[in-house]
């Protein structure tokens, strides 16, 4: 069985500060405020407090090269790899100084995770901007630093070279985030994977692979959890496998997100 969390980023710094992004060189590129580093923290150890009830764990993080996403996953990873066992764990209010087993799971950044790529989602001081960037983040090695020593998986190169082109619709968005939780499923099929994301990208892991349903609400740190039934292709010398659709585990309200059997719009920045 292998099971896939789709996670949102914590809560953003321009949300709470509107003024941030003025004279700031990637104005859409906020930090997370205080709150959100500690909901972080906390929301990652009640995901592997719940994994570890149901008798399973994360092996692999895929993230989205947004800071915001880069220090939500890197709280995230410190939790899943924190030494403490699991009741021990959820006390700790403070990652700073817990010891951490970095071989439990491996991190690496996926663009094809990155925030919609429009004005709606950016807002329109980076929609003036957009036409004219031509690198919208530093290299692999600094968006890497983030992350706990150890955990980096060389290795591993990104579903997407690079972000995707500016302007893309919703519809493209929740298209792209469907394509490419799908795509990293296969490409780690005997994984169980964490995917730090975006809002959007949230609830397109329920919409897309649950149809009929609207999502209304989003919050900072929700997470869905999906599930699949994979096969060996027993004699396959190239690790051929088969697997059953997704199932959609998240129950509306349990884990940050809410939804109703309703097939109209939403957007969740």
């Amino acid at each position: 069985m292998q099971r896939v969390v789709v996670m949102r980023h914590g809560d953003r710094l321009d949300h709470s500060e509107p003024m941030w992004p003025a004279n700031k060189p990637r104005p859409w590129d906020p930090p997370l405020d205080d709150a959100g580093l500690l909901r972080a923290w906390t929301v990652g150890k009640c995901i592997r407090a719940a994994a570890a009830k149901q008798g399973w764990a994360l092996h692999r993080v895929l993230v989205s090269p947004f800071l915001r996403c880069r220090q939500t996953a890197a709280r995230a990873v410190a939790a899943l790899c924190a030494i403490p066992d699991d009741d021990a764990l959820l006390a700790v209010g403070d990652p700073a100084n817990v010891p951490l087993d970095t071989s439990r799971v491996k991190v690496s950044i996926e663009y094809g995770l990155s925030e919609m790529m429009n004005t709606q989602a950016m807002g329109i001081i980076v929609s003036k901007l957009a036409p004219s960037v031509n690198k919208w983040f530093p290299d692999l090695p600094e968006l890497e630093a983030d992350f706990p020593a150890g955990t980096i998986d060389h290795s591993a190169q990104p579903i997407y070279p690079e972000v995707p082109k500016w302007e893309e619709s919703i519809m493209e968005a929740r298209s792209r985030y469907a394509s490419i939780i799908k795509a990293l499923a296969d490409k780690y099929p005997h994984e169980n994977l964490l995917l730090v994301t975006h809002g959007e990208g949230v609830g397109a892991s329920v919409s897309y692979f649950e149809m009929g349903l609207e999502i209304y609400d989003v919050e900072y740190c929700a997470y869905s959890v999906l599930e699949r039934q994979v096969t060996v292709k027993p004699g396959d010398e190239h690790g051929g496998f088969t697997a059953d659709s997704f199932k959609v585990m998240t129950k509306s309200g349990s884990t940050g997100i809410r939804y109703a059997p309703v097939s109209e719009g939403w957007f969740v920045g």
